[in-house]
C-alpha cells in the first residue's frame, strides 16, 4: 500500500498583502506530477485545505479543479479532513455522494469513528479520519461532559473506534503535538495551552499522518508525522525545506516514509544588509523574483527605500529597520511582536495603559472571551 501523505495548503492564503494563489497552483500542479509518476492508492489531505472558513472563488476553483484531475482523472481515492481554518459544514457538503467516487471528505465530528478501508495484495488497510474540532462540539456530540481539553477530546473520538484484531491502520489527524515546533503562520487551536496533544494517544496506528504545524517533523517517533504545509506561509518559515509524504506500507504494517521537495514557482526569503549591497543584485543563483523580507542595516533616513529595492526585487513584501527596533521602549510589548501570542500582547498592553500587571483572572476571562470569538469566526462569513 502506497499513499501521499500532505496537509496545510491554505488555499486563498495573503502574506503581507500578497495573493498566493498563483503559487498555490503552480504547486499543486507539481504534486500532480509527483502523483501521476509514483502512482499511489491514496492521498491524504489532513486539514486547512483552505484559509478561511469562507475561502474566496478562485481558492474554490483551484481546489476542484484539482480533486477533479485526481478522482475522474487518475481514479485515485483521495481522503480530506478539515482544519481549524476550514469550515466544517461546507466541507461536508456533498461528502455523501463525494465518497462514491472515491473523494472521502471529513468536516464534522460523528459519533461514530468509521474508516475508509482499501485493499492491496496484503489484506485490508483502514483509513481513519478525526477532522479538528473544538472540545466543546466533542462534549456536545458525544454527550461527555468530562472533556476539558484537546487530548481528552481526541481519546474520546478515537474510543469509539470499532478495531479489527491485526488492522494496518493509518490515522488522519489535525492536531498540535507536545514537543513539536510552531511557527508564527499557525493560527493557535485554543487559548491557555490546552491545546497540546500527548504523541502516545496515536500509538495503536501503524502511521498517523498529521497536518497543523507548518514544519515537516515527526512527533514522538518515525510513524508519526507532520508533513508540513505546502508553501512557506510566513517568513518565519524561511528556513523550512517543503515537502510531501510518500508512505508505503508492507503486509505487517511497517512504513518507509520518503519526503520529495515540490518545486515552487517563488521562495520566501529573508536577506539582511546595507542598501548598496542589497541593489547589486542576487547572488549565489538566488532569485531576484522571490517573495522576500529585507532587514536593512543602514541607520540613516533613506527616501522611497521600499521603491528603490523593488527596483531590483519586484517582489519585497516588507522590509525592518533592525536599529529602529532595538531597545524597545515604552509602548512595546517585551521582544518581537511578530514572535507573541495574542495573550502576551493584551498582557503588554494592559500593562502600558493601566501600570499592572494581568491578574489571573483578568487572563482567564481573556482567554474565554477570544476561545469563543475564534469559535463563532470559523463560521463567519467575513475574511
Amino acid at each position: 500500500m502506497r499513499f501521499v501523505h500532505t496537509a496545510d495548503w491554505h488555499l486563498g492564503r495573503i502574506l503581507h498583502g500578497q495573493r498566493l494563489i498563483e503559487d498555490q497552483a503552480h504547486a499543486l500542479g507539481q504534486l500532480a506530477l509527483f502523483i501521476r509518476d509514483c502512482n499511489p492508492d491514496a492521498l491524504l489531505i489532513c486539514g486547512d485545505v483552505y484559509d478561511r472558513a469562507v475561502p474566496p472563488p478562485d481558492a474554490v476553483e483551484l481546489l476542484d479543479e484539482f480533486l477533479s484531475e485526481m478522482v475522474t482523472d487518475l481514479n485515485l481515492t483521495v481522503i480530506a479532513i478539515a482544519g481549524n481554518h476550514d469550515s466544517p459544514i461546507r466541507m461536508d457538503f456533498g461528502a455523501k455522494v463525494f465518497s462514491r467516487q472515491g473523494l472521502h471528505v471529513f468536516g464534522s465530528v460523528t459519533e461514530k469513528f468509521l474508516p475508509v478501508i482499501l485493499h492491496d495484495a496484503h489484506g485490508a488497510v483502514s483509513f481513519y479520519s478525526l477532522p479538528y474540532a473544538e472540545p466543546a462540539l466533542v462534549r456536545e456530540k458525544l454527550s461527555c461532559e468530562e472533556l476539558t481539553g484537546h487530548e481528552s477530546a481526541i481519546k474520546a473520538m478515537l474510543d469509539t473506534r470499532s478495531r479489527t484484531p491485526g488492522e494496518r491502520s493509518v490515522l488522519l489527524a489535525h492536531a498540535f503535538i507536545s514537543g513539536c515546533e510552531e511557527a508564527e503562520s499557525e493560527r493557535p487551536l485554543s487559548i491557555g495551552g490546552v491545546d497540546c496533544v500527548n504523541a502516545s494517544v496515536f500509538s495503536d496506528f501503524h502511521y498517523v499522518a498529521l497536518g497543523h504545524l507548518h514544519r515537516p517533523q515527526t512527533a514522538g517517533g518515525s510513524q508519526i508525522r507532520y508533513s508540513g504545509s505546502l508553501l512557506k506561509y510566513s517568513f518565519s518559515e524561511a528556513d523550512h525545506k517543503k515537502v510531501v509524504h510518500l508512505v508505503e506500507f508492507d503486509r505487517d504494517g511497517t512504513c518507509q516514509v520518503d519526503s520529495v521537495a515540490l518545486t515552487v514557482r517563488r521562495d520566501v526569503r529573508r536577506i539582511s544588509g546595507f542598501l548598496t549591497d542589497i541593489l547589486q543584485g542576487p547572488a549565489n543563483g538566488e532569485s531576484r523574483d522571490d517573495y522576500l523580507l529585507v532587514s536593512l542595516l543602514d541607520q540613516t533616513p533613506i527616501l522611497d527605500v521600499m521603491g528603490k529595492i523593488r527596483e531590483i526585487y519586484p517582489n519585497t513584501l516588507h522590509i525592518e529597520r533592525p536599529h529602529l527596533e532595538a531597545g524597545g521602549g515604552s509602548g512595546r510589548a517585551p521582544g518581537d511582536h511578530r514572535k507573541l501570542s495574542d495573550a502576551d500582547l493584551f498582557a503588554a498592553f494592559y500593562q502600558e495603559v493601566t501600570g499592572n500587571e494581568l491578574s489571573q483572572e483578568q487572563a482567564q476571562a481573556y482567554d474565554t472571551i477570544v476561545s469563543a470569538l475564534r469559535q463563532k469566526d470559523r463560521e463567519s462569513a467575513i475574511p
